[in-house]
């Protein structure tokens, strides 16, 4: 049986009451503090559960992405939480830089030891875009 919150406008105490799924709306409800049947349904708190997509644009937050620029173990932190949301295993490469990241190795310092790990493309190379666009 359900317990519904409620809040008595007389007294202005909080109560639950508990009443069964067909009770409700048809079985007055009164203050156990006071007796009045001045009472207003208060809604609890909400949860919502984000899917792995919302976790992963949270992650992706711009405001998040500014804080690991600088820091190569945030940037590892946020690397390994994004790997674990997708589900999938990202490879020896990627755990690898990772792990490099998060023990405080820079981009720049793993890019040069391992120079295949990207594809091999130039770090400001978008693909062949040009910025005329």
């Amino acid at each position: 049986m359900p317990a519904y919150e409620y809040r008595c406008l007389d007294c202005r105490k909080r109560f639950d009451v508990m009443m069964s799924y067909a009770e409700y709306g048809s079985k007055a409800v009164v203050c156990p503090h006071c007796a009045s049947q001045n009472v207003r349904r208060r809604i609890g708190r909400v949860r919502l559960a984000k899917s792995d997509q919302g976790h992963l644009a949270d992650m992706a937050d711009p405001a998040m992405l500014d804080r690991v620029d600088d820091d190569p173990r945030a940037l590892g932190r946020m690397m390994r939480q994004m790997s674990s949301q997708i589900g999938e295993d990202m490879g020896p490469e990627f755990h690898e830089v990772v792990n490099r990241l998060e023990a405080g190795d820079t981009p720049d310092e793993i890019e040069r030891d391992l120079p295949d790990v990207g594809g091999g493309l130039p770090a400001d190379d978008m693909g062949g875009l040009d910025d005329d666009f």
